[in-house]
């Protein structure tokens, strides 16, 4: 039986419209492709091996685990990324024939399936990210410019994952605000559930920055203004420079102008620009979706998580790569080379291991022996296959 020339399956990942949460990956970790089929004879191929397309949901970023570089963004409905390359099948007989040798007997095994393991995070898609420290009024907020129904309760921490809402506008047209649980000192070092929330606002366009200015818990709404700032900076520099308007929530229960008035004047130096609200009874409200509405216009929706260039894993990427340990009398080699060239020889067969020969001259293995000293009858171990050295 001759091996014919046949593709390994690929791995796809395509944004499921009906998927909403990751939550799936966390019972199933391992997938695989289909193998490809040897073929017969006749100069007959083999059957492809069927490609895998794994779903997620709009949003997911696929990074490489090792180097935690971006090697996907599902962004887009309907989008499909190949993220790894099924191997090449191997070759029958007759591809090494000629005009002398017409009928070899070695040929090339496929290449074995590689692995790569991959990090999926979910980024939620929004316009707008309502941002600021626990129990500022964010939800509260969110529940009167949307229809969206969070809950709603006087102590920290109530939200505990962001919840989306679409708000429409005067103007006719609609956009996602998103309320991101509260952050903590020290969210960008992983204080509290901190990365897992700032992660999100990633993909926002503008941050609502909602303040609490009515002295009530005796917070300082400066200092406050100061701190998330400084968490937004310590995990991306790019973030802390997004467009971002100051909320100043609770006005209906204000207890000290003094300390709004010191806010206002760090709008006004910053140049950033405020609104005064009372999420409880809809005070100012209107005013200020109004300006988001108008803001928004002007921000252009780009691609806000960068991939350096596109990654797909193929078994190229090391084909060549091999390694000479030396052990007294003993040299091993090792790596994707040797693997791939110990499978497509007939070590019993003389027409074969002159093609082994030359292999390991044009791939410099034997090079590298000699220059360890390999000598004359000394053990060279080749992917487990055990030689005696001839010069």
């Amino acid at each position: 039986m001759e091996v014919m020339e046949v593709t390994g399956g690929s791995i796809y990942f395509f944004v499921d419209k009906d998927l909403n949460t990751l939550l799936d990956f966390r019972y199933k970790k391992s997938f695989k492709a289909e193998n490809g089929e040897d073929g017969s004879g006749n100069n007959c191929y083999g059957k492809k091996g069927e490609d895998l397309y794994i779903g997620v949901p709009l949003g997911t970023i696929i990074k490489d685990a090792q180097t935690g570089r971006v090697v996907s963004d599902l962004s887009n409905e309907n989008q499909k990324e190949l993220v790894l390359q099924g191997g090449r099948g191997g070759k029958g007989n007759v591809h090494f024939a000629t005009a002398t040798r017409q009928a070899p007997r070695f040929s090339q095994d496929g290449e074995k399936g590689k692995e790569k393991e991959v990090i999926l995070e979910l980024k939620l898609l929004a316009d707008v990210g309502l941002i600021g420290f626990p129990n500022v009024g964010k939800s509260t907020f969110l529940s009167k410019v949307t229809s969206a129904k969070p809950k709603i309760a006087d102590y920290h921490f109530t939200t505990i994952i962001p919840n989306l809402g679409v708000v429409k506008s005067n103007y006719g047209d609609s956009f996602i605000i998103a309320d991101i649980p509260g952050i903590i000192e020290g969210a960008s070092a992983g204080v509290g559930l901190g990365i897992q929330f700032l992660r999100h606002i990633e993909r926002t366009r503008l941050l609502l920055h909602v303040i609490d200015v009515s002295g009530i818990e005796g917070r300082n709404p400066v200092e406050d203004f100061y701190t998330i700032n400084k968490e937004l900076e310590s995990y991306s520099e790019k973030l802390s420079k997004r467009t971002q308007i100051i909320v100043a929530n609770k006005v209906d229960v204000m207890q000290n102008e003094e300390q709004y008035r010191e806010l206002e004047k760090l709008a006004k130096e910053k140049k950033i620009e405020i609104f005064k609200i009372s999420a409880a009874t809809g005070e100012g409200i209107d005013k200020l979706m109004n300006r988001v509405t108008k803001v928004l216009s002007t921000l252009p929706k780009e691609q806000l998580v960068e991939v350096e260039e596109k990654i797909v894993y193929t078994l190229d990427d090391e084909k060549e790569k091999f390694n000479v340990i030396k052990d007294g009398k003993v040299f091993i080699v090792e790596g994707p080379a040797i693997e791939r060239l110990m499978g497509r020889v007939n070590l019993e067969d003389n027409e074969s291991m002159h093609y082994f020969q030359k292999s390991l001259r044009e791939l410099g293995i034997e090079a590298k022996l000699k220059e360890l000293g390999v000598k004359e009858k000394d053990t060279v171990i080749l992917d487990g296959w055990e030689l005696e050295w001839y010069d």
